[in-house]
């Protein structure tokens, strides 16, 4: 089996569950979930299935009540809090639905900051600041703040600063919801390019069909289980 057949996420029997009083409030229940290397993967569901919960879990954000879960080999659910944040650094990037940029720095050293966490010399954070606005077609607005982005500009810096570390796994979080339907299918066409062309495994969450049609696979959730379908 050739690396981009191999499986790089595997979660088994995750469940996800929290105690409010005497109530016990199940997120996620028996979760199987196997993710290829350079797969394009949309997690689908309504409000409250246990998307973002999901997607948590699989950056290191959380970790699940029971199941495990291993990516690129690595068994992550029971790492120690420290060497968690490590691997979290090296191997996650995240996008999020609002962008998260700093309004006080250029959008080159929003990309920076993951690298600031490295001990890369000042040049070679300075070069792969370079590759990862290029490949995201911000070379040019390197040098502007967010305010003097738009929208869809400001959702590619957020991605350029989720790959400048070179991550395993991308993982996003509603990244088209604040964006009209233009500047969402840049978005989409650049995740599409980031797994086809470079090999980026990818995993979104989103609850728009059009979004979810650009990915090579979907994964329905409901009520906190997969489903083949979701129901009417």
């Amino acid at each position: 089996m050739s690396v981009a057949e191999s499986t790089l996420v595997q979660v088994q029997a995750v469940e996800k569950f929290y105690r409010r009083g005497s109530e016990t409030v199940h997120v996620l229940e028996g979760i199987d979930l196997g993710v290829r290397a350079g797969e394009f993967l949309a997690l689908m569901g309504p409000s409250g299935s246990g998307k973002s919960t999901l997607l948590n879990l699989l950056g290191g954000l959380d970790r699940p009540t029971k199941g495990t879960i291993e990516i690129g080999g690595e068994r992550m659910d029971h790492l120690p809090d420290r060497p968690l944040a490590a691997w979290r650094a090296r191997h996650i990037g995240f996008v999020f639905q609002f962008y998260n940029l700093l309004p006080v720095l250029t959008a080159e050293r929003n990309v920076e900051l993951p690298l600031l966490l490295t001990p890369l010399s000042r040049a070679e954070r300075k070069r792969r600041v370079a590759i990862a606005l290029a490949i995201v077609g911000l070379a040019h607005r390197a040098k502007h703040f967010p305010r003097q982005l738009s929208g869809g500009e400001q959702q590619r810096a957020g991605i350029a600063r989720a790959i400048v570390t070179d991550p395993t796994l991308l993982l996003c979080d509603e990244p088209t919801g604040d964006l009209d339907r233009k500047a969402g299918d840049e978005v989409l066409n650049l995740l599409q390019a980031l797994s086809r062309d470079h090999g980026k495994t990818v995993i979104m969450v989103t609850h728009d069909p059009h979004a979810s049609a650009r990915a090579t696979r979907t994964v329905f959730l409901y009520k906190g289980q997969i489903v083949t379908e979701m129901p009417k």
